[in-house]
């Protein structure tokens, strides 16, 4: 089973994103920020995905994926942003720390599973 980790400290977000990819298969890790989810992803089981939220307390999405891609076997794992925020300048900044896409809340479920489908086959 394909698994996916989600970062994101609204807990109404974590449920519904949880539920629609459950819902496609899939097995899901959750944290509810950057420094929870690096010391789990450090000790738990490799997940196939990782979609985390920019904006959160503790340690933010942008750092979370620049600490990840230190790790072996982090380097070229899919990592997704998902957040309220669409200036380029804040894409380029995920894209230099190692993003491997951006996703606009609110995403809908067609779309969000489209893009975990093609980066998770």
């Amino acid at each position: 089973m394909k698994r996916v980790f989600l970062v994101d400290d609204s807990s109404t977000i974590l449920m519904s994103m949880e539920t629609i990819l459950k819902k496609a298969g899939f097995a899901v890790d959750k944290a509810t920020n950057g420094k929870e989810a690096l010391d789990k992803l450090k000790n738990g089981p490799k997940p196939n995905l990782i979609i985390t939220d920019l904006n959160m307390p503790q340690m933010d999405g942008i750092t979370l994926i620049k600490e990840l891609r230190k790790l072996p076997g982090y380097k070229f794992l899919p990592i997704l942003i998902l957040t309220t925020e669409s200036e380029q300048s804040k894409k380029m900044e995920g894209k230099k720390a190692g993003a491997t896409g951006w996703l606009v809340k609110p995403v809908k479920p067609n779309d969000l599973l489209a893009v975990v489908k093609k980066l998770v086959p």
